[in-house]
């Protein structure tokens, strides 16, 4: 009950900042964080989102806050994953899971970092800010120390409440951002996540 309240609260006040980062700035940095200039806008290419229309060429500060948190969340994705495909003695179908995220969330950190290059922003955050869905340090040891069976079910929480959490940061870049590529990665997360999340909650029922 705690990790959900606490889940919600993150979920919460991430959507609350990104939508103030969206209607405060049109484009370029977060108010009091200098990560470079922005980029102008280059094609006029365009997609619907919550705010409006997002361009291919622009982005504002909630696109930049979505790919400097979502490339630490998937950071720490790829993290238990290898901590997972490490062990012995744990479910082969959870180790292909783990493989399975980590194929797919690698790629998608190096086309964040892209993006944000591309927009002359930093890849990390001037101050720190929570993120839902995050383990803390100690539940990240906590998963590396067990193993057989108790590893498969710990494995499947954590992840199940990371990509919730990262899809509440996806639904707030759909509803904030301005630019279609960051806005389309979003999306993208969505129509990926919500499936294995749905997968490892079958996965979880069956041990």
């Amino acid at each position: 009950m705690k990790r959900k309240i606490t889940q919600i609260s993150a979920g919460l006040l991430l959507t609350a900042f990104l939508a103030g980062c969206s209607t405060a700035t049109g484009g370029g940095s977060m108010p009091g964080m200098d990560h470079g200039a922005s980029t102008p806008a280059t094609s006029s290419a365009s997609m619907s989102t919550g705010t409006g229309t997002a361009q291919a060429g622009q982005h504002n500060a909630a696109d930049t806050m979505f790919a400097q948190m979502m490339i630490v969340h998937h950071q720490q994705a790829v993290e238990m994953s290898n901590t997972m495909l490490a062990k012995k003695g744990t479910s082969q179908r959870i180790r292909d899971l783990a493989a399975a995220i980590k194929l797919a969330q690698g790629p998608e950190i190096e086309k964040m970092k892209s993006m944000l290059a591309s927009w002359g922003e930093a890849e990390t955050m001037a101050a720190e800010m929570p993120m839902p869905g995050m383990m803390s340090a100690a539940e990240l040891k906590k998963l590396a120390a067990t193993n057989g069976t108790a590893a498969d079910r710990l494995f499947l929480t954590q992840m199940i409440a990371h990509h919730q959490g990262a899809l509440e940061s996806a639904k707030a870049e759909q509803q904030n951002g301005q630019n279609a590529e960051a806005v389309q990665l979003a999306q993208g997360i969505m129509k990926n996540q919500q499936p294995e999340i749905d997968q490892m909650n079958k996965l979880l029922g069956e041990l």
